[in-house]
């Protein structure tokens, strides 16, 4: 139970972890927790539009996939031109001693290899997810953002990944709660 618990202790590691990219746009913050907990729910948006791959395999993976990043820390673009990250290595030492160490280092190396139909669907919701940030950003008026989306897209490896990108592009990020055509507005609850 000792090695469970610090096992738990380093997960924990990546809710302080910064995700690094957003430095270069000057905007915003985000962990690494915070990048899985939305890429595993977009990864799990994909398995089902897919219907033919093992969305709890799907999900696992998607739990896994940044794990690593709590030894080595997240190594954007730029700083990949320069420092390689021995994430095998990071992974075979995070499971070990753990009982369930086995299946961690598999889904960490299936990720890693992209080894498998859910694998890449799992990266392309990586992507997806940094696709839904930088839409966030756009439309918050960081331009620079945009930059970045035509190399993002061209990662995305399944079709239904890249008929959701077009969709998020096309999308308002404020929609979900924004109505704009509601008198709602004018006085909220206030009759």
């Amino acid at each position: 139970m000792d090695r469970i618990v610090e096992f738990l202790f380093e997960v924990g590691m990546l809710k302080r972890t910064p995700r690094s990219g957003w430095q270069f746009l000057g905007t915003g913050s985000e962990s690494v927790a915070e990048h899985v907990y939305r890429t595993t729910m977009i990864a799990f948006v994909l398995a089902r539009l897919d219907g033919t791959v093992d969305t709890e395999k799907v999900l696992r993976l998607a739990l896994a996939h940044d794990l690593p990043e709590a030894r080595t820390g997240d190594l954007n673009y730029v700083n990949q031109k320069y420092v390689t990250a021995d994430e095998e290595r990071a992974a075979d030492d995070m499971a070990r001693g753990l009982p369930f160490g086995e299946e961690l280092r598999e889904l960490m190396a299936e990720y890693r290899e992209e080894a498998s139909p859910e694998a890449v669907l799992v990266h392309d919701a990586d992507q997806l997810e940094m696709l839904l940030e930088l839409k966030e950003k756009l439309d918050s008026g960081c331009q620079a953002a945009g930059d970045w989306t035509p190399f993002l897209l061209r990662r995305l490896r399944t079709d239904t990944a890249k008929e959701l990108a077009e969709k998020i592009l096309a999308g308002d990020s404020a929609s979900w709660w924004f109505d704009r055509d509601s008198e709602w507005w004018v006085r909220g609850g206030k009759g």
